[in-house]
């Protein structure tokens, strides 16, 4: 199962859509392709991603880092273990724990806790520190609502709402907002969201990528043109957007710029996406 888009990993990870590219190309993830032949992460291309970026960020040699990732993408289960999984560190290397036992994989640091239970369809992606008490400030929400989206998602954008609340200027906590009320058709809303944003935040381009998507789905075609040119001028090397904005000219019957965005958009994934 493949239930993370590119937004999904951005926005739980902390990774630039850049780094994901890079991440991608250098083959450490092999995603799948769903609609709009956009990328599809499983719950073992999440811990490899965040993996990688953890030991480069340390700067652990490119070598080791391969080695290290190919055994723990050897070790790691299909699905959620029953009692959790946890990464984490012991001395210089990446320690597994699993249903109370333990085992290495290559060189690495502490990373990323999950939590849940796959009986119930639950699944949670949280830092290694426990919150014992309700969040006070506008980070702590954040990371909040992100371990809550997958288990209870009107809780997490509740807990998005209150890191706007203590601070206006929370990029990342309006885009999560304005995609959670997406995914649940609440258009209206998202978009008031997205708007929000861009008037205290300032143009983004993933924030204009999402309204440019949203508004594509309430069939405001030229509006959602002008959004994804708009996060193409922020950062032209968003291969999705420069898909979205080929089927878009499409159907908008403007076909050299449908081609010229296909073209654009082969370019920056490779031949691998073939």
């Amino acid at each position: 199962m493949h239930p993370y888009g590119v937004g999904d990993v951005e926005k739980l990870l902390g990774l630039p859509r850049s780094t994901i590219r890079a991440l991608i190309a250098a083959e450490f993830v092999s995603p799948a392709r769903g609609p709009r032949n956009a990328w599809l992460f499983s719950f073992q291309d999440l811990i490899v991603l965040r993996t990688a970026q953890a030991l480069a960020d340390a700067k652990v040699p490119q070598r080791r880092i391969t080695k290290s990732l190919r055994d723990l993408r050897r070790h790691l289960p299909d699905a959620m273990p029953l009692s959790g999984l946890s990464i984490c560190a012991v001395a210089d290397r990446v320690v597994i724990r699993e249903r109370g036992s333990h085992w290495q994989a290559e060189s690495g640091q502490y990373l990323l806790e999950f939590e849940g239970d796959p009986a119930d369809g639950s699944l949670s992606v949280i830092e290694k520190k426990t919150v014992s008490e309700a969040p006070s400030g506008a980070a702590e929400w954040f990371e909040r609502a992100m371990a809550l989206e997958p288990e209870n998602r009107e809780a997490a954008l509740r807990a998005y709402q209150q890191a706007i609340s203590v601070d206006p200027a929370f990029l990342n906590a309006y885009i999560n907002l304005g995609r959670l009320l997406h995914e649940a058709s609440r258009y209206a809303k998202a978009e008031q969201v997205y708007r929000e944003a861009m008037k205290t935040c300032g143009s983004n381009p993933v924030l204009l990528y999402n309204l440019g998507v949203l508004l594509d789905d309430m069939d405001r075609k030229t509006q959602a043109m002008e959004a994804y040119e708009a996060a193409l001028a922020a950062d032209p090397g968003m291969a999705e957007c420069h898909y979205n904005l080929a089927l878009l000219c499409e159907k908008l019957e403007k076909p050299k710029d449908a081609i010229r965005h296909m073209a654009r958009y082969r370019a920056l994934i490779g031949p691998r996406s073939k």
